[in-house]
């Protein structure tokens, strides 16, 4: 009678069925199972979490597609097709980090209990996270910068975090998998999965109401500065959206092109959030600058430079692109720093401090910075405290008319 594993079957079909049956291999199809939950999980809450803290996860997403698709996923208004590159390069990277975790490190991982899993789990989001932003990312394999330049650490970081708060589902999927019934680990793994399953519908209910107006409320003291600082931001980018697009269609170089819808599209994506935060908070009172406000905020251009700068051509345009968007970012800078030290409400801060790495991290890209060099900036502006805003490269003179 045949064995049903294949054992003594040399061929290649019984060579599989051992191995498919082995320890080894439940511990990679547990591992495999698991990879498709946290990148799920980590996808989901991602999605629903991102307006929450001043992110836009459209923009994130194309960032994110960015690294396998290079220029081309750049884009003012981000695609269906490149949004989904995105979430599945990194449902991808989340899937391959638990199969490293419980398949490659088996030895050590695939015998813990749950509650090991768990205190090791943060440990190890933060050597993930920081392996992909820090190396994999921005040198190899893919040598990309935009990801660290364009994204503070500490997104990667929750994200990753995320999905490993899964992990201690393994044991229990380990046993599943092997036909280990009833599992040892199943009372923890239902109340463990049945808090996820709560917290990803929660999250989801607060981004519907949300998207209705009817955000979190806002929870500083004196609304003045806050509600004069998104007033003020907003009208800064709807110039730097201006800028950025005529960049988009009229710059020379194809890859100062690909940046400039970069920074259409980052900048569209946070007057999204004020705008939306704005409703929910404050109402529908106006949100529009008096042309004295405007001309009072830093990095701010006279009109007559954008028309000058619709005049030129060529690598003439170019560079004067370059110069006139590092200006008006630099401004941006100086108000995003100073939010983060005077924001009431703790997600203005956090948002600022997005805004300033993002926009230290463009001035950078349309300088050409890349490689190891990308790295340092970008590990720099993580620990950049608030008031040490200005880039080398933003110092100087407003542009000549």
């Amino acid at each position: 009678m045949a064995d049903p594993v294949g054992d003594g079957d040399p061929s290649v079909s019984g060579i599989v069925r051992r191995l498919w049956s082995s320890q080894a291999g439940i511990n990679w199809r547990a591992a495999a199972l698991l990879g498709l939950f946290s990148s799920t999980f980590s996808t989901l809450v991602s999605q629903f979490t991102a307006t929450r803290i001043g992110r836009d996860a459209v923009v994130d997403w194309m960032v994110v597609a960015a690294i396998p698709m290079r220029d081309a996923a750049l884009q003012v208004e981000p695609s269906w097709p490149v949004i989904l590159t995105g979430i599945l390069f990194h449902q991808w990277a989340d899937f391959s980090w638990a199969l490293v975790f419980f398949g490659l490190f088996a030895r050590w991982t695939a015998g813990l209990r749950p509650w090991t899993i768990l205190l090791i789990a943060p440990v190890w989001a933060l050597f993930t996270s920081a392996s992909e932003w820090l190396f994999l990312v921005p040198l190899l394999p893919f040598w990309q910068p935009i990801f660290p330049l364009e994204q503070p650490y500490w997104i990667g970081f929750l994200v990753h975090l995320t999905s490993a708060s899964l992990y201690p589902l393994f044991p229990y999927l380990r046993d599943t998998v092997a036909g280990r019934r009833p599992s040892a680990h199943g009372r923890f793994a239902a109340v463990w999965s049945g808090g996820a399953i709560l917290g990803v519908f929660a999250l989801g209910t607060l981004a519907l109401l949300g998207w209705q107006g009817r955000e979190i409320p806002w929870t500083g003291h004196d609304p003045a500065y806050d509600q004069d600082y998104m007033r003020r931001m907003m009208a800064h980018h709807a110039q730097g959206i201006a800028l950025a697009k005529l960049g988009a269609e009229r710059a020379q170089d194809s890859h100062l092109r690909s940046l400039a819808r970069l920074i259409a599209a980052a900048q569209t994506g946070e007057n999204t959030v004020f705008d939306q935060w704005w409703r929910s908070w404050f109402g529908d009172a106006s949100q529009i600058c008096a042309l004295a406000e405007r001309d009072s905020m830093p990095g701010m251009l006279d009109p007559g430079q954008i028309e000058a700068l619709r005049g030129l051509d060529g690598p003439a345009f170019d560079a004067r692109f370059v110069a006139l968007m590092t200006f008006h970012h630099a401004g941006a800078i100086a108000m995003a720093d100073d939010a983060m030290r005077q924001a009431d409400d703790l997600r203005l801060r956090i948002m600022a401090q997005g805004i300033r790495h993002e926009q230290r991290g463009e001035i950078a890209l349309m300088h050409g910075l890349e490689g190891l060099a990308a790295v340092q900036m970008a590990l720099g502006d993580l620990v950049l405290p608030a008031g040490r805003a200005a880039p080398e490269q933003a110092a100087g003179q407003r542009p000549s008319p």
